[in-house]
Formats: C-alpha cells, sequence, structure tokens
C-alpha cells in the first residue's frame, strides 16, 4: 500500500485555501511540474520530451542544483518555461527551526535571482509537501504564491511501475489539475518511460500543457 495520496483529499484544500492545488480554468489544459532538478542526466531528457508537444511547464528547482548547473537553468528559461522555489537544499520544513528553513529559501532565491532577473513571480513549492503555516504565511507577505497539486505521479517511489505512474495521472487529471513529477536521478528510471506516454496520451485527450 502507497504512503503518499495520488490525489489530494479534499479536506486538505479546505484547511489550507490560499494554497494552490490546482488551477481554476474553463480551458482543457493542464499544469506539469517538475521537482528537484535541475539535473544534466534528467531535465534535458524533460525538456525534449516537453518541446515534442509545445508543452510548458514549471521546474521546482533546488538552489545547490541551480549553482552547480546554471545553464540547465537558462534552457529551462529560454524554452518559456517558469521556475519555481523548492529551497536550497531540499529541507522538509517540519525538521528545521522556522529561521533556517526561511534562510535556505531566500538563498535558493538569491541563486536564482543571478540568472533569471526577468523572473518576477514568485513561487513555493515546499519539499515532501511539508511546511509549518508560520512559514507559508511568511513567503505569501513577501509575495509568494505557494504551490501545491492535485495529483501525484508517484514517480519517485521505485517500487512503482511506470504504468502505474502513467495510470496515477490519467485516472485523476481533470482540467486545471496541478501534476507532480520529479527531474531527479532518483525518479528519471520510471520518469523514462512514465512521461512520454503521459504526454502522448493527455495530448490525445485534448489536453494542453501550461506552466503557472
Amino acid at each position: 500500500m502507497k504512503y503518499y495520496p495520488i490525489k489530494i483529499p479534499k479536506i486538505l484544500k479546505l484547511f489550507y485555501p490560499t494554497w494552490i492545488w490546482d488551477i481554476k480554468t474553463d480551458k482543457k489544459e493542464v499544469f506539469l511540474t517538475f521537482d528537484d532538478g535541475p539535473t544534466p542526466e534528467v531535465t534535458h531528457f524533460v525538456l525534449d520530451e516537453l518541446k515534442k508537444y509545445k508543452a510548458k511547464a514549471t521546474f521546482f528547482c533546488i538552489g545547490k542544483n541551480v549553482e552547480n548547473h546554471p545553464n540547465i537553468l537558462k534552457r529551462i528559461l529560454a524554452e518559456g518555461h517558469s521556475v519555481g522555489n523548492h529551497t536550497h537544499n531540499h529541507l522538509n520544513g517540519t525538521k528545521h527551526s522556522l529561521p533556517d528553513y526561511l534562510e535556505n529559501i531566500e538563498k535558493a532565491e538569491v541563486t536564482f535571482q543571478k540568472y533569471h532577473s526577468a523572473e518576477t513571480e514568485k513561487l513555493f513549492r515546499p519539499p515532501y509537501g511539508r511546511m509549518p503555516l508560520k512559514a507559508a504565511k511568511y513567503l505569501q507577505k513577501k509575495g509568494y504564491k505557494i504551490i501545491m497539486w492535485d495529483v501525484l505521479s508517484g514517480d519517485f517511489d521505485l517500487k512503482n511501475t511506470p504504468e502505474n505512474c502513467v495510470e496515477n495521472v490519467l485516472k485523476n487529471t481533470k482540467r486545471g489539475s496541478i501534476i507532480v513529477f520529479h527531474d531527479s536521478k532518483k525518479s528519471f528510471p520510471i520518469l523514462q518511460k512514465a512521461l512520454p506516454k503521459t504526454l502522448e496520451e493527455l495530448n490525445q485527450q485534448n489536453f494542453s500543457f501550461r506552466k503557472i
């Protein structure tokens, strides 16, 4: 039995109404997101697959990975995708002090600003989907949008299969869904097969792919 919800329970949305779980839209469009990059072995693959469908996506990047691979961030932005903050060191907000957590987020933001000064909207996704409410309120006052999701692909679970990952997404996706994948080494064995099939199937269903 999986320990994570593939589809976010409605009660969570009620508890955290100012966090963004999906995008209200009358159009048949979805919002693909990729966490934990940029990763040379993976992010270039993701970008190549997105390009086949003229798809746009949002990449929630880890600051230290951006420091190590700034040219990948430049490619993400050059190809019309958006970037969000995923902390500098992939911190679990419930396991660190509030000052340390916020400092780590700011460190990532400073890193991003070295390479994308034109990017003005601030997006944040907490690693592991967890963060103190005080942190969320502080970030929102600073102009951040807290971006969550309503569909979790499960590509990070190595007990999963690419086929099950695709099924997870297709079964739960609706108009305006925010879908989570990961452009990380850990997820790549599943992502490498699941992403192309997911893009193909959703494209055949006439969904378009937008960035947040």
